[in-house]
């Protein structure tokens, strides 16, 4: 395991499983703090450990807290951060080292996630959508900081494709440019978030976990620093109908431009909106491709340990 630098903690079972080659899973806090009110947002995220220890790995909760990089949270840490809502900050890369100073709490999005797990050495993560390029990027400049990060860190992120609320095309053009591999888990297509169907493609197919297991592996053993996108669409059984997505999807991004909101504000503006807009059936979507990208990326990591270590 790499040298542990002094912010980062890794809690007893975590660093146990790294240290003896086993399956782990990194997950998200923002989700927690700005994706859903409590108690929604504690029960979702014990769910998603639950599913992934149900499906071979440990899950790996990551949170800024108390002037760390924390890798597992407890279930109290959970429910810390699930009360705390909104006043947890929302933190990127630039973000952590003012909260490590303050000591305030900090929920990370895909980009820090995927740069502290990257330091505890685990190479799967499981999201709900990665950030994007988006819309009016020509003028705004609005990009996420998710893209910049995929670039460099060496993780694997298991997604179901980039929230609608963004240009998909941009952010797969962006994606290109910085050497990012795209995989569509069982799909010739990226997924939309809620949806299954954008009507852009992805790099390369692949059916099985094992597959993606063998490129990963094979991708960093070769020095081929960087992460990977692997789209898993949302189960058809939990897709809602694509018209309402789409015209909850242009309200709100109306009325995000009226009142100004971009930034790291937009996107649990967005979502919060069409949350409103569908009737709750947009958050029920969100919670099932969450479940199921934790699955997935469980048996990734199964698929990952079972070959030789890198």
């Amino acid at each position: 395991m790499k040298q542990l630098n002094p912010f980062l903690e890794i809690s007893p079972s975590v660093n146990e499983a790294l240290q003896n080659g086993q399956p782990v899973v990194a997950l998200e806090s923002t989700i927690i703090s700005h994706g859903m009110p409590y108690p929604d947002n504690v029960q979702t995220a014990l769910l998603v450990e639950r599913t992934v220890r149900e499906n071979g790995a440990l899950p790996a909760t990551i949170a800024i807290i108390g002037g760390k990089l924390k890798v597992g949270l407890s279930e109290s840490e959970i429910e810390f951060l699930g009360k705390a809502g909104r006043e947890a900050a929302k933190v990127s890369r630039r973000d952590a080292p003012f909260l490590l100073s303050s000591g305030r709490p900090g929920a990370t999005t895909v980009a820090s996630t995927m740069i502290i797990a990257e330091m505890a050495g685990i190479h799967i993560f499981a999201t709900g959508g990665i950030g994007g390029v988006h819309r009016g990027a020509a003028e705004t400049m609005d990009i996420s900081a998710d893209l910049q990060e995929l670039a460099r860190t060496s993780v694997a992120v298991v997604c179901a494709g980039a929230k609608s609320i963004l240009d998909l095309g941009l952010t797969l053009e962006y994606l290109e440019t910085h050497g990012v591999p795209v995989i569509g888990y069982q799909t010739d297509e990226f997924p939309a978030f809620y949806t299954r169907h954008s009507g852009h493609g992805v790099d390369y197919r692949l059916d099985s976990p094992g597959e993606i297991a063998k490129v990963l592996k094979i991708k960093w053993l070769a020095g081929l620093a960087g992460g990977v996108v692997i789209a898993n669409p949302i189960p058809e059984a939990h897709e809602p109908m694509a018209a309402p997505i789409q015209a909850a999807t242009e309200a709100a991004l109306a009325e995000a431009l009226r009142h100004g909101i971009r930034g790291k504000e937009s996107t649990p503006f967005l979502l919060g909106k069409i949350k409103e807009l569908t009737g709750g059936e947009s958050l029920r979507a969100n919670i099932e491709l969450v479940l199921n990208n934790a699955r997935l990326a469980a048996k990734l990591a199964v698929e990952l340990c079972a070959a030789d270590q890198f």
